[in-house]
């Protein structure tokens, strides 16, 4: 088993809660939970922040939730004084409902380019069923981070 990781350098999850202050980030209430050496995990609430009127996870929520997730990855996977990480299309596909607790995501690269990368985000419920897979395309840019 390979312990290398794609990540450039070591930033710790509270450091990225620190940075999502006053954001849409902290407003729905995401959090990252883990760095694995190839993969970011986090965590939603799925509460009046995040639901619809029918009572169930929003669409929209979960899309800023993977599209969340794929940006924190990005910022991760570059060098941040030369690169700046910027979305470019996201798709989803909900497939099951939740209507309390928490979602997960976790991010993984599909491809790392020098100028675009694509991420997949697979958010399941308490359980480990699947709510929603989610592919975002971010494009690398030749500037330092503005994070």
């Amino acid at each position: 088993m390979s312990t290398s990781s794609i990540w450039h350098g070591q930033v710790p999850p509270s450091v990225l809660t620190e940075m999502s202050r006053g954001s849409l980030i902290e407003t729905l209430g995401i959090e990252v939970t883990g760095i694995m050496p190839d993969s970011l995990h986090g965590r939603m609430p799925v509460d009046a922040r995040t639901t619809q009127p029918a009572g169930v996870l929003h669409g929209g929520a979960s899309v800023a939730f993977a599209e969340t997730l794929t940006s924190v990855a990005g910022f991760l996977a570059v060098d941040r004084n030369r690169f700046h990480v910027v979305g470019l299309e996201i798709n989803a596909n909900h497939v099951r409902p939740v209507s309390d607790g928490w979602v997960h995501g976790e991010a993984r690269a599909l491809s790392l380019g020098r100028s675009i990368q694509v991420w997949e985000v697979r958010i399941t419920d308490e359980d480990g069923r699947l709510v929603c897979i989610s592919r975002c395309t971010l494009a690398v840019l030749a500037t330092p981070s503005r994070y």
